[in-house]
């Protein structure tokens, strides 16, 4: 961090502490970037990028095609900054709420939804290896509310045609004073594991804003963390398995760093100590790749890092950008995750605006495509929805549309916004606006490379009717796979209509006076069977 960062953080802290909690100092550190006056982009993307692919076949004589990429939001529980509204809500309220987040991720056209489910050492399920959230709970004693959200939030989420992926933080132990317990270790849950091993317990920083952490050195407290993930994979539902940037923490302060001498000492090896805090954070990604395929190879694994993983002044194969560097700052070597395939997917924060001058959005987006690029991991986006409304070029709501734009010329796969209250609240109409532009009509998610199997059989659409409201309700058959995909021709190319989970009512909310419909089979990994004949429906 500069002296002109740290200058602007300590004169900034107590406008942002709240998110500085909850998020974490790598999205603070990019809120307090100043974008200059954003250039028009000439020209659009070399000639080797490519548009998300569509997908192939034939409804009724006519070309059907359908958009393939990830749309997402972050439903974030610590602080209780998007859900559940506050701690201590009865299971009716919550669910109310939750399901009234799933309606607007539907009304958005999103396909997945990322769900805190693990904030700082706890969990939103009755887990053996820790206590449940206070963020649900109100309470720091771990005892049961006395149902389970988990299974809720999955099958809800399926049943709206969302996939749900289970968002982790792996080394976070607890969250700073009074919303949390801090370092105070006599608050702890009777049966928290870092009350149970205090030999994995790690306080940082000194002072008021200090939490506990796992310590990532001890390996007992690495395989431990990854068994409480990884339960509830065993148990639930679950479609993927996410991070996002807390690995080791941020740095608090120059002179301040993380005490792990002790185990650095026990397990270095002669290693340098960032060498092996990054070795470390390597393992952790690298073990849960390979377990999570053991248990469910269709469950998917993806990080969400800090958008630099170095700069190009440190080292030539890093980015143009001169902002903090995942990799000397909190040990995340994002890179070589990426070329040694432990993921299914990347979803860079790139938290900055077009022609930004430390972190330019157009020059970090070039960057990780062409990391990917040969690779088997898909590239998705971190959109920064929280910062639309702030001074310069976030005053402008068309800032996400346009870098949304810039995604598609470059064949980026996908977004994931932060964070569902931003895109709730639509702050300057930048998310009515990019909707429009981006997400006007459904889409199927990318195929995973991995996972390549046979299409499934073709279903067949056998009656319609319409009811009161006038939405279009279909019957079919020999529908065996996970997922379904509705596709309506009036004449043209046929379009992607409407998407769901095998066993959900399959209609169409807004019909065309006419139209012919076609109906196809799309397996949990996007293989999506030939389209079934087309079924006509009467004029209206």
């Amino acid at each position: 961090m500069t002296g002109v960062q740290r200058l602007r953080l300590g004169l900034l802290l107590s406008v942002v502490l709240i998110a500085a909690l909850a998020i974490g100092a790598g999205l603070v550190r990019a809120a307090f970037y100043q974008a200059s006056a954003a250039p028009v982009i000439q020209g659009g993307a070399p000639a080797a990028a490519l548009a998300p692919a569509g997908s192939l076949g034939q409804c009724a004589g006519q070309p059907a095609r359908a958009t393939r990429e990830l749309r997402g939001m972050w439903l974030t529980t610590v602080y209780n900054l998007d859900f559940p509204s506050r701690p201590g809500l009865s299971e009716d309220q919550v669910k109310a709420e939750y399901e009234r987040w799933l309606d607007l991720a539907v009304a958005q056209n999103h396909n997945a939804i990322f769900v805190h489910v693990r904030p700082s050492g706890d969990a939103f399920w009755p887990s053996a290896y820790a206590p449940w959230s206070n963020w649900l709970t109100g309470r720091f004693d771990g005892k049961s509310p006395g149902w389970d959200p988990m299974a809720f939030m999955v099958s809800e989420a399926h049943a709206r045609g969302l996939e749900f992926h289970a968002w982790f933080n792996p080394y976070r132990g607890t969250q700073p004073a009074p919303s949390g317990v801090g370092t105070d270790a006599t608050k702890l849950a009777p049966n928290h594991p870092l009350r149970l091993h205090p030999e994995w317990r790690i306080a940082y920083p000194t002072g008021k804003t200090g939490r506990f952490y796992f310590d990532p050195g001890i390996p007992e407290a690495r395989k431990f963390v990854e068994d409480s993930m990884l339960e509830a994979v065993q148990k639930y539902d679950v479609d993927g398995v996410h991070f996002d940037d807390f690995f080791y923490p941020y740095p608090e302060g120059s002179d301040e760093d993380f005490p792990d001498a002790a185990s650095f000492k026990k397990y270095g090896a002669g290693q340098s100590k960032a060498d092996w805090r990054r070795e470390n954070v390597n393992t952790l990604v690298r073990e849960m790749h390979d377990r999570i395929q053991q248990i469910k190879p269709w469950v998917k694994f993806g990080i969400s890092p800090f958008g630099i993983w170095r700069n190009r002044t440190t080292d030539p194969k890093g980015s143009a950008s001169s902002g903090l560097e995942s990799y000397d700052a909190i040990f995340a070597d994002t890179r070589k995750w990426v070329q040694n395939g432990w993921l299914d997917y990347i979803a860079p924060q790139l938290y900055w605006t077009i022609g930004f001058d430390k972190a330019d959005y157009t020059t970090l987006l070039k960057w990780w495509t062409s990391l990917v690029k040969g690779t088997k991991v898909q590239l998705y986006i971190g959109m920064a929805d929280y910062r639309v409304g702030e001074s310069g070029d976030w005053s402008k709501p068309a800032m996400l549309d346009r870098e949304m734009t810039l995604n598609r010329q470059y064949g980026v796969q996908g977004e994931i916004h932060f964070s569902a209250a931003q895109v709730r609240g639509d702050k300057l109409g930048a998310v009515t606006r990019y909707r429009k532009a981006h997400y006007a009509s459904p889409a199927l998610l990318p195929r995973l490379d991995r996972l390549a199997a046979a299409a499934p059989p073709t279903p067949q659409l056998t009656t319609v009717r319409k009811d009161a409201s006038g939405k279009l309700i279909f019957a079919q058959s020999g529908l065996e796979s996970t997922n379904w995909a509705l596709y309506r021709t009036t004449g043209g190319p046929a379009e992607l209509v409407a998407t769901g989970r095998t066993g959900t009512e399959i209609t169409d909310a807004h019909p065309a006076a006419t139209g012919t419909y076609c109906l196809s089979a799309v397996d949990r990994n996007g293989n999506e069977s030939p389209l079934s004949p087309g079924l006509t429906t009467p004029v209206a």
